[in-house]
């Protein structure tokens, strides 16, 4: 049989090329030995050509691999910092590892140098745009491969990083944990050798820690299904419960987990007790009193961001507002300012300084309470990594209690919504003609679609389904695109001629059979693959492929999430109960741990050692710089000021009006709680309701009394 040319290879692959490969994955920790050479998957052996053309960087066996040597050449530094050296100790010798360490306790190093000494790729997988930003160019900076995938990078951008993964030139690769919805991208990963897989943030992967996020919890599956021969899991705060829970979930021993304390022995603790009337006066106070130095002011809304900002500067000291409400290039601007200038201020919600390598951070102050001890931990943090003394000071005010709780409250659905959201994952009512030939699936949805029919936040909406997977109840497949939108490089007739034979009439009969606009072509694979007779997962190959050769620009489109069923549908009374408690449960948990930022602020003995008792670290002396250490004096917060009467605030005769107008939107009691409390919500956001008079009219009131409010004076 003749050899076929490289296109011919490509195109011919059907079956192969799906994101489910039909080969099972090996459950981790049963991992191939870094020191073997990767070896593709038999169905993948006619694109091998392509895609492990290119050697791969040296690597470093078990025999002569030499930490301490690594550590000196690429990063300088004559020693490891405590618990490194042990964590990678366990991912040459267990193939998995979890490092607790403190914010800025030198976590980063834990994976850097093991992707120098391992074959293959080290995967990282991070919340956080800023820190693979700044470490990508510190890796780059060493002479050390490394690249990012995500939504700023330009399209040329990222077909360059996809080329450098398919020819192994890279050591790191930084992605957030959505990129795996991305089928393209997964099946990517499944061609190449992994030999590391980082989870950054991992406290993220336990149901119920302080940030819980669904697609955390499923990083464990993506493991396996990318082959992976090691994992490694960091967090800066983990409570002993959640160390468990992150083990538990990705098969991580209890010997290899390595926690060095969270004791910072430069940081000192201040909790200062105000009022609301007095604490702008009281932090101007300080900040004119005190050094100079780089600070950080934290507040929990947009609006107090600004606020602060203005008032800071208009004493002629210089601060900035930094929030998730500004643009991306108004955050980097402040960002690089505050890097840049020694002595600036930054007032900012939480979205500032995760992931930020500043290590001369002298001030930080908490202008509002923070949502838990987990939070205020990781804030803190970031004072102080030059190991110089720090001050972090909360200016604790009990008038914040309100605002915090209702953004717990505000998260739970409504029954009606989750009672319909059961309904519809298992009555078997959807579309499911994109997942022919794919067994157990059986049906796919939008997500974007649910949470807008539904009125559910689309990370509560996550959470909810994760939870029905957890109960066995359904079993999440892998997400596609329903569309793409396809935009020629080059004459659509000479991209035909590139690929000979039968792969070119392919092309052409996409081309012929899409809907063509002025410049793009759109494409809906399922609807070409009835109408071509080929399997959907080669339309979406053939486009992949003229991307990788840079002949077409692809944009993706319509997001759905496959799914099989796993549960009869006489089982939503049920299954509604059980997802309703465990909301509730988790706004019970939240709530507990704001009261426990309360008990921090007035403990009656050392501060800082009941900080780090929180997190399981044992220390039998007092500190002696937390604020009770100090004062020897046990702290109380002042009674917040009761808010004047929702009577006296609001005129029920217009809330009944608006609730009627915007039925869809505010149909329920719970619904029409959260507008009044300022909480928006995807059918808030769809009626244009979030500049109304009444919206957050009642934000300094409790959600549960609003909530009773309405039930009394409205019937809905």
């Amino acid at each position: 049989m003749p050899s076929k040319t490289k296109s011919e290879q490509v195109l011919s692959v059907d079956e192969s090329i799906s994101a489910e490969s039909p080969e099972e994955s090996p459950p981790f920790p049963n991992a191939v030995p870094h020191e073997q050479e990767y070896t593709p998957r038999e169905e993948d052996e006619d694109v091998s050509s392509l895609l492990y053309a290119a050697e791969s960087p040296t690597a470093y066996s078990p025999e002569n691999f030499d930490p301490l040597a690594l550590l000196k050449q690429y990063f300088g530094f004559d020693d490891f910092r405590a618990g490194q050296r042990e964590v990678i100790e366990a991912l040459r010798t267990q193939n998995a590892a979890l490092a607790v360490f403190p914010t800025g306790g030198g976590k980063s190093i834990c994976y850097q140098l093991p992707a120098l000494s391992f074959h293959g790729l080290t995967v990282v997988v991070s919340p956080l745009i800023a820190l693979m930003k700044d470490q990508i160019d510190y890796l780059k900076s060493k002479g050390i491969p490394a690249a990012r995938l995500d939504s700023s990078l330009t399209l040329s951008e990222q077909m360059s990083v996809n080329n450098s993964i398919r020819e192994n030139k890279l050591k790191l690769l930084y992605v957030a944990p959505e990129r795996f919805n991305n089928e393209r991208f997964l099946d990517m990963l499944k061609r190449v050798c992994i030999s590391l897989f980082t989870i950054d943030e991992a406290h993220c992967i336990s149901e119920w820690g302080h940030n819980f996020r669904p697609d955390y919890l499923k990083l464990a599956e993506t493991i396996k299904a990318v082959r992976a021969e090691r994992v490694l899991a960091l967090t800066a705060t983990a409570t002993p419960e959640v160390v468990e829970d992150i083990c538990n979930a990705i098969g991580i021993p209890s010997s290899a987990a390595i926690l060095t304390g969270f004791y910072r022995s430069n940081l000192n603790l201040c909790f200062t007790p105000v009022t609301a009337d007095t604490r702008d006066a009281f932090l101007l106070k300080r900040l004119k009193s005190r050094k100079p130095g780089a600070s950080i002011i934290y507040v929990t809304l947009q609006k107090t961001a600004e606020r602060v900002a203005d008032m800071i500067r208009s004493t002629g000291l210089p601060a900035q507002a930094y929030h998730a409400g500004m643009d991306s290039e108004a955050r980097t601007s402040v960002q690089e300012w505050w890097m840049r200038e020694p002595n600036s201020i930054v007032v900012a919600t939480i979205a500032f300084g995760m992931g930020i390598d500043k290590s001369d951070v002298r001030y930080i102050y908490h202008y509002n309470l923070p949502k838990s001890l987990e939070s205020y931990s990781q804030e803190i943090g970031r004072a102080g990594r030059d190991y110089l003394k720090s001050t972090v000071e909360m200016l604790a005010c009990g008038d914040d209690l309100p605002v915090l709780e209702n953004f717990f409250f505000g998260d739970t659905p409504t029954e009606t919504s989750i009672r319909r959201l059961v309904q519809e994952m298992l009555d078997g009512t959807h579309n499911s003609t994109m997942n022919e030939g794919i067994p157990g699936v059986d049906f796919d949805v939008s997500l974007y679609d649910i949470s807008n029919r539904l009125d559910i936040r689309m990370l509560v909406l996550r959470t909810a389904l994760t939870y029905l997977e957890l109960l066995g109840a359904i079993k999440q497949g892998t997400p596609f695109y329903a569309g793409y939108d396809i935009r020629p490089l080059a004459p659509v007739e000479k991209i035909i001629r590139s690929f000979p034979g039968e792969p070119g009439h392919l092309v052409r009969d996409i081309f012929e059979s899409s809907k063509k606009g002025k410049i793009w072509y759109g494409i809906e694979p399922a609807k070409l693959s009835e109408r071509l007779s080929q399997t959907r997962r080669r339309i979406v190959r053939a486009v992949e492929v003229m991307e990788e050769r840079e002949m077409v620009e692809v944009r993706a489109s319509d997001v759905r999430q496959r799914y099989s069923r796993l549960r009869e549908k006489g089982d939503v009374e049920l299954l509604t109960a059980e997802l309703m408690q465990r909301f509730e449960h988790r706004e019970k948990q939240e709530i507990k741990r704001l009261a426990q930022v309360i008990s921090l602020v007035t403990h009656d003995a050392c501060q800082t050692n009941s900080l780090v008792g929180y997190f399981g670290e044992i220390r039998p002396e007092p500190c002696g710089h937390c604020s009770f250490c100090i004062t020897g004096k046990q702290q109380a917060l002042p009674d917040p000021v009761d808010p004047p009467s929702i009577n006296s605030v609001v005129d029920s005769s217009d809330v009944i009006a608006v609730s009627r107008e915007k039925s869809e939107a505010l149909g329920s009691t719970r619904q029409l709680a959260r507008f009044l409390c300022g909480i928006s919500s995807p059918a808030v956001s769809r009626a244009r309701l979030g500049k109304h008079s009444l919206f957050g009219i009642l934000e300094s009131h409790r959600f549960m009394d609003v909530l009773e409010w309405c039930r009394s004076k409205i019937s809905v």
